[in-house]
């Protein structure tokens, strides 16, 4: 579905008004017909010198959400535009070709991959940012060592920095002032492939101070790392997704075409982050049929929840878009602290957002010169409900904020999530009002209804979105309450229908034994 460009160019704020009905795809309500033609071919091309500048600047970005039959809905945008960030805004000149992004507190690390390095960055209260310092190097013992493309970064609560040195084939450890602790090299172990170079990439630090790392060419999983540096082996590898009909072919060829063929092997991963519980998401660039998101517990099994209509895989839609056609192809996801995530997708330059049940809460951004949108997603992060979007090809960095129907969604969750069900439900009839079509809404308060013990209510909702498993467990909920109010009843009946045929046989018989004495 495309958005009419018109439409993108109209007042951001009229997207964010109250409906008075289910909103429907943008657009001019005093265009119609022929006239829509008339008067494009009058004002687009007097908006088009607006659009040649690198990254001109957009009144809304594309938003939409799917229903129950996987058909696009437009909907108020969630998020808004809020910072544009590029090297020489700090005097240092502009990004080149960067990887890696990591948001901890209000500290931000671009990982200038491009540049050999680290540019460390500190959010104000006031909206604006502070260059806090670059790292490029560090000193071992007498000798300094410099950066060669460092892709990725992570920052532990004793604020211990490790740096994914790609191109050194290292994974480099610094202290907080960024003074050299260690560095981890490739693993001698049976396991790992000797002739395989150590292309470290991506890496998250858990809570006990285990490593997991996402290296080049390594298709067995995450590569895990004691606290001390030491491997320890391999975690939560893909599973392998064998096409039935090359398997069949297989099957039938000679050994000579067996060999000439790809091998059945589990897909790598591309990039992973932890959330506060110690999980960690991970992402691929797989198709479709494999899990494009997984979330992996200690012990690398996935416990990702999937309950919404479709599993959190992107688009539905697989047709050309915008010259782009295929599914969606995660690159980078970050987790919320209200258990929701977003996904960054490379293929459309998209966001996804999810709740923790799977469902798919909004889609926004796209592929294009304009803020808001990108040229090539390399990584996404979060600073509370804020998203921070990094864009390799166009060396920038950009940062969402909410919008109030989006602040209106992730408070819903996030009383839900604290137990306060009446106040989620009060939240989702909100958000209903400025968009009667948005499905979850219903779910929410259905949700919320059946963690009060409101069963009626809750099927009532669940059915008007069609959710199956919300229905089908409230009215188990439901069956059992009535079970149990009526339990009564029911023994009443029962007594009735069993006693009182007996008691009137036996009186009958008595009477009878009277008439013949």
């Amino acid at each position: 579905m495309k958005v009419p460009l018109f439409s993108r160019l109209m007042d951001a704020s009229k997207m964010h008004e109250p409906l008075a009905k289910p909103l429907v795809e943008p657009k001019p309500f005093f265009l119609c017909g022929s006239a829509k033609i008339i008067i494009a071919a009058v004002f687009i091309p007097l908006f088009l010198p607006l659009a040649s500048p690198l990254f001109a600047d957009v009144a809304t970005n594309y938003s939409y959400n799917y229903d129950y039959w996987n058909e696009q809905v437009a909907s108020p945008d969630p998020y808004h535009v809020s910072a544009y960030l590029v090297g020489d805004d700090f005097g240092v000149g502009n990004f080149r070709d960067p990887q890696g992004l990591f948001i901890k507190d209000n500290r931000i690390y671009i990982c200038d991959s491009g540049n050999n390095r680290i540019v460390q960055l500190e959010a104000k209260p006031d909206g604006s940012y502070d260059l806090t310092r670059i790292i490029s190097s560090f000193w071992i013992g007498e000798e300094e060592s410099a950066f060669n493309f460092p892709s990725d970064l992570f920052e532990t609560s004793e604020g211990e920095i490790f740096i994914c040195d790609t191109n050194n084939h290292r994974v480099v450890r610094l202290d907080k002032d960024a003074n050299y602790v260690a560095s981890i090299i490739k693993p001698v172990d049976e396991s790992f492939d000797v002739n395989a170079e150590f292309l470290p990439l991506k890496l998250v630090v858990d809570h006990a101070g285990r490593i997991f790392l996402q290296a080049r060419n390594i298709n067995k999983g995450l590569m895990e790392f004691d606290k001390n540096g030491v491997f320890v082996g391999f975690m939560g590898a893909n599973k392998v997704w064998v096409n039935p009909v090359d398997y069949i072919w297989k099957l039938i060829s000679t050994q000579a075409q067996r060999e000439r063929m790809d091998l059945f092997i589990p897909t790598e991963y591309n990039n992973l982050c932890l959330d506060n519980d110690g999980f960690i998401y991970v992402t691929n660039s797989s198709s479709w049929y494999i899990a494009s998101i997984r979330r992996l517990n200690a012990m690398g099994q996935d416990i990702l929840i999937r309950n919404g209509y479709e599993d959190p895989v992107g688009d539905l839609s697989f047709g050309n878009a915008g010259g782009v056609s295929g599914s969606s192809k995660f690159i980078d996801a970050a987790a919320l602290d209200n258990d929701s995530y977003a996904c960054f997708d490379r293929t459309r330059g998209r966001i996804f957002m999810y709740d923790f049940q799977g469902n798919l809460l909004y889609a926004f951004g796209g592929l294009g010169n304009y803020k808001g949108y990108f040229l090539l997603p390399a990584a996404i992060d979060k600073m509370g409900y804020s998203l921070f979007a990094l864009d390799s090809r166009a060396a920038t960095l950009t940062r969402f904020d909410l919008t109030t129907y989006g602040l209106l969604i992730n408070e819903a969750l996030d009383e839900y999530k604290a137990g306060r069900y009446e106040s989620s439900a009060g939240k989702w009839d909100q958000v209903l009002k400025m968009n009667g079509n948005y499905d979850l809404a219903y779910i929410g308060i259905g949700r919320a209804a059946l963690r009060q013990g409101d069963y009626v209510k809750a099927m009532e909702y669940y059915k008007l979105k069609r959710d199956d498993k919300g229905y089908g467990k409230a009215f188990q909920f439901y069956r059992k309450q009535w079970m149990e109010e009526n339990l009564w009843k029911i023994l009443l009946v029962l007594a009735i229908v069993i006693i009182v045929p007996k008691l009137v046989k036996g009186i009958l018989k008595f009477r009878k034994e009277v008439m013949e004495e």
